[in-house]
């Protein structure tokens, strides 16, 4: 790891505040996913963004209205994040939403191949639109007509901006975790 986490006594107030609403954010929202060290230290892509607040801090808003206006399946939204962390071989990423997409009903068979950059044969329509756009995207292709419009008709428009946006951001995480070579935390697979 090239950035150490922050120590959130360490933080000036108005980090301290960012640190402490990321931390409470994701414990309510991600609770089996470990994102806080044993000093109380955010981990993952956490670090970059409080290291680089200029960036870093409207990129968590950003992260954060997407999450929080989500419209699309919670499977969809995992495939689509699984695809874009296998592409980018993002570990951190992998990790979390591997335990994400075991909430979100996805089965372990569909996330392994998933997270090791494959298409499952058994996902369903919706996730496998998602899976194709996220992979399309994530790989710097243009969408194909036809993976569009099946998205269309599955999300309708508006779902298909929602999903590309979380795809966006995702790969933005992405390249954070790999840029600064963030781990799986110790004692997570």
């Amino acid at each position: 790891m090239r950035l150490p986490p922050l120590l959130p006594e360490n933080l000036d107030p108005e980090l301290r505040a960012v640190h402490d609403t990321i931390a409470g954010l994701v414990a309510g929202s991600m609770p089996k996913v470990v994102s806080v060290d044993g000093r109380g230290a955010l981990v993952g892509p956490y670090p970059a963004m409080l290291h680089f607040p200029t960036f870093g801090v409207p990129a968590l808003r950003f992260l954060a209205a997407v999450s929080s206006e989500a419209q699309l399946p919670k499977t969809v939204r995992e495939t689509a994040i699984l695809t874009v962390g296998a592409v980018f071989n993002a570990q951190y990423e992998l990790y979390a939403h591997e335990v994400m997409g075991d909430v979100a009903g996805l089965s372990s068979a569909q996330i392994a191949t998933l997270a090791s950059g494959g298409r499952p044969a058994d996902l369903g329509d919706e996730d496998s639109i998602a899976h194709d756009v996220a992979r399309a995207l994530a790989t710097g292709h243009i969408l194909p007509a036809s993976t569009y419009q099946r998205a269309v008709a599955a999300f309708g428009t508006d779902g298909v901006g929602e999903l590309v946006f979380l795809i966006g951001g995702y790969c933005m995480i992405a390249m954070v975790l790999n840029c600064f070579d963030v781990p799986v935390p110790q004692g997570e697979s």
